[in-house]
């Protein structure tokens, strides 16, 4: 091998590490695009789960499973509706953790 053919090689390993660093997405991979509904009926809502922010999205995300295989939809967490999911799902997790606790002393 000449010094030219060496030279591309060592230029081409050294941008492919370069372009592995850059963050693919700046935004983040949020699972809800938009703000979100601000409010559901209550008796269509079967599942609440409440995703907080990490590497990957910097928001709070709150997805709503529908009843009757309706799917998904992500919630407003700034809503009226949205604030009092998030209250309830965060004290039933606080409980289940006390009670977890209480579990392990006995």
């Amino acid at each position: 091998m000449n010094v030219k053919s060496i030279g591309t090689v060592l230029a081409v390993i050294f941008c492919a590490t370069i372009v592995q660093g850059f963050p693919m997405f700046k935004a983040g991979r949020c699972l809800c695009v938009g703000s979100g509904v601000k409010a559901v009926k209550v008796a269509d809502i079967e599942k609440a789960s409440i995703i907080y922010p990490s590497n990957n999205c910097d928001k709070i995300e709150v997805i709503i499973t529908l009843k009757a295989q309706k799917g998904q939809c992500c919630m407003n967490p700034r809503s009226k509706q949205g604030s009092l999911i998030i209250k309830k799902v965060q004290r039933k997790n606080f409980l289940k953790s006390r009670n977890k606790v209480l579990e392990e002393r006995i």
